[in-house]
């Protein structure tokens, strides 16, 4: 069977490609998918040990079975942040990020706490300085997963509300990246909801970013 992988970062930047096509056999697993990858692309080999597959926008296991016309992509270690989700609280694209929009989502009469997070492009990085950053994403699965880490959080943290926007395309210094807010009757909630969607957001959702030195060195950041 032919399927179709999707790629991002530093596998789509190593081979010039948003995608390739690989032939399997029927009932291949996940695991077979990637020796297959690492096999035809040689290029990709060193990249992929830290990666998941997503399956029709879902992580799965490496036992997983593939079949021709899922929609597949290989996902590198994230960064982690078009257009609006389903409600304001949530948002992925390139319109720079403004605050209050996203304390507004959040806010409500028994809050008496809210807490944000904004995180901005530094102008050093890896012992260079930095001209701009450039942001990508599996948009449709990060906004899908974006909500999935605050409904998580949400339950775990009683009464919280949380808010994640995040930018896409180029940053200049000092610009914002991503912002987030919690909200919570009491203060402690508030922080603890919003610390949970930082780390969370680092480690799952799929958005990288290449860094751009002044000096012209370029990398993409794969990873917290």
């Amino acid at each position: 069977m032919t399927v179709r992988i999707l790629l991002f970062a530093g596998l789509r930047e190593r081979l010039r490609s948003d995608w390739v096509e690989l032939e399997l056999p029927e009932g291949a697993t996940v695991a077979e998918l990637l020796a297959a990858l690492g096999e035809q692309h040689p290029a990709l080999r060193e990249l992929l040990p830290p990666c998941r597959v997503a399956v029709e926008q879902e992580f799965v296991a490496a036992g997983h079975r593939v079949r021709a016309g899922d929609e597949i992509a290989v996902i590198p270690p994230v960064s982690g942040g078009h257009g609006p989700a389903e409600d304001d609280r949530f948002y992925l694209g390139a319109e720079p990020l403004v605050l209050d929009r996203v304390i507004a989502a959040v806010e409500r009469r028994q809050a008496g706490g809210v807490v944000t997070f904004i995180g901005k492009v530094r102008d050093h990085s890896r012992g260079h300085a930095i001209d701009h950053l450039e942001y990508e994403a599996y948009a449709p699965m990060a906004l899908k997963v974006m909500r999935s880490i605050a409904a998580a959080v949400e339950a775990e943290v009683v009464d919280a509300s949380v808010a994640v926007h995040h930018r896409l395309g180029r940053l200049a210094i000092g610009e914002a990246a991503v912002v987030i807010a919690a909200a919570a009757p009491h203060r402690a909630e508030a922080f603890a909801a919003c610390r949970a969607v930082i780390e969370r957001l680092k480690q799952d959702v799929p958005i990288w970013k290449r860094e751009v030195a002044v000096d012209g060195t370029t990398w993409v950041v794969q990873g917290p």
